[in-house]
C-alpha cells in the first residue's frame, strides 16, 4: 500500500468480503451495497495496493498472491476494530476501580451508607472515596476527573451536568422514647415551649428552615443546642428531653428515638445524583448509578 490515507475501513471490509466470497455480486450482497459500488471499491483497493488483487474467472474472481497474503491481516484488523467499538462487558464481581463521591454529611449517612453496604456485597473490588461537596468547585472537579458522582440538590447542581432524582426528603420531629410528648400530637404552643436541638452542617447556626417557617407565623422556638453531626445529636436526644426537627431519612435508623409530625409544614428538599458527560455512557458507572438509585429508594424499607 503506497499511502495509508488512501484507504478506509469500508475498503478493508470490501476486501475481506471479496476474499471470502470470491464473487463481486455475493460480496455486494454481504456488504449491503450495489455491485457497481463494490467494483468501485475494488478499483480503489488496486490503486492503494498497486496490485490487481483479483482476476476474473468462470465462477467469479480469484485472488492474486498479494491478495492472499492480505487475507489474515485484514481479517485481524477488522476484528480488532469491532472489539474496539464494542463496549466492554462489565462484571461487578470482578470490577476493580476507585469511585469518588462528593457528599454532605447528610448524604453520607442517608445515601452513601446503604449504597456502600450493597456495593460491598456485589462489587467488593470497587473502592469508594468520599469528599465534601464544594458547590463552587464541583463543576471543575468533574472536568478534571476528580469526581465520579456528587449528591446535591436541584438549586446547587450545575445545570450542564447530568442528574437523576434520588428522592424527596421530608422533615420529622425526633425525640427520645419515653419523652412526655412521645405518645401524643405536638401542638404548636407545646412545640415552641420545648427546648430544641438542630443540626447545622456548616457549624454553629441556631437558626434553620423550621425557624423561617415559625417566623412567618410570628412564632419562635428556643434552640438550646447546635451540632454539626447528627450522630452526636441522636445521642443527646436519647439522653435528654430536647427535641429536633430533622430529615426523616437521617433519623430513620436511629435507635431509641420516636418521630412525630411537626405542627408546622416544614418544606423538604430533593436529592440528586449528579455526574459528568465523560462517564455518562461508561458501563461500570451506569451500573453504579443504578445501584445508587436502588439503594436510595430502599433506604427506608
Amino acid at each position: 500500500m503506497r499511502d495509508i490515507r488512501t484507504i478506509d475501513l469500508n475498503l478493508l471490509r470490501a476486501l475481506d468480503a471479496l476474499l471470502d466470497e470470491r464473487h463481486v455480486s455475493k460480496a455486494a450482497y454481504r456488504l449491503g451495497v450495489t455491485q457497481p459500488a463494490v467494483s468501485g471499491m475494488l478499483t480503489r483497493l488496486r490503486e492503494s495496493f498497486d496490485d490487481p488483487l483479483f482476476v476474473r474467472s468462470q465462477r467469479g474472481v480469484q485472488p492474486t498472491l498479494r491478495a492472499l497474503t492480505l487475507a489474515a491481516p485484514v481479517k485481524q484488523i477488522l476484528e480488532e476494530i469491532e472489539a474496539l467499538l464494542r463496549p466492554a462487558a462489565f462484571d461487578p464481581a470482578t470490577a476493580s476501580f476507585t469511585l469518588t463521591i462528593a457528599a454532605t454529611d447528610y448524604a453520607l449517612q442517608a445515601i452513601v451508607v446503604p449504597f456502600v453496604t450493597a456495593l460491598r456485597r456485589q462489587a467488593p473490588g470497587i473502592r469508594v472515596a468520599t469528599r465534601p461537596v464544594d458547590n463552587a468547585l464541583v463543576a471543575r472537579q468533574f472536568e478534571r476527573g476528580e469526581l465520579d458522582l456528587a449528591l446535591m440538590t436541584p438549586d446547587t447542581a450545575p445545570p450542564d451536568l447530568h442528574s437523576r432524582r434520588l428522592f424527596d426528603e421530608t422533615y420529622v420531629c425526633a425525640l427520645r422514647a419515653g419523652h412526655p410528648d412521645a405518645d401524643g400530637t405536638l401542638s404548636l404552643d407545646r412545640f415552641c415551649a420545648l427546648d430544641h436541638a438542630l443540626v447545622s452542617f456548616s457549624g454553629g447556626a441556631f437558626h434553620g428552615v423550621t425557624d423561617e417557617v415559625l417566623a412567618g407565623l410570628h412564632r419562635h422556638r428556643h434552640v438550646a443546642l447546635s451540632f454539626h453531626s447528627f450522630l452526636a445529636l441522636a445521642e443527646v436526644l436519647r439522653a435528654t428531653d430536647l427535641i429536633a426537627v430533622v430529615p426523616h431519612r437521617l433519623a430513620a435508623g436511629a435507635d431509641g428515638l420516636v418521630f412525630v409530625n411537626p405542627p408546622v409544614a416544614v418544606p423538604g428538599f430533593t436529592k440528586l445524583a449528579v455526574w459528568h458527560g465523560r462517564t455518562h455512557n461508561d458501563e461500570g458507572q451506569r451500573w453504579i448509578r443504578a445501584l445508587l438509585l436502588q439503594t436510595s429508594g430502599a433506604a427506608l424499607s
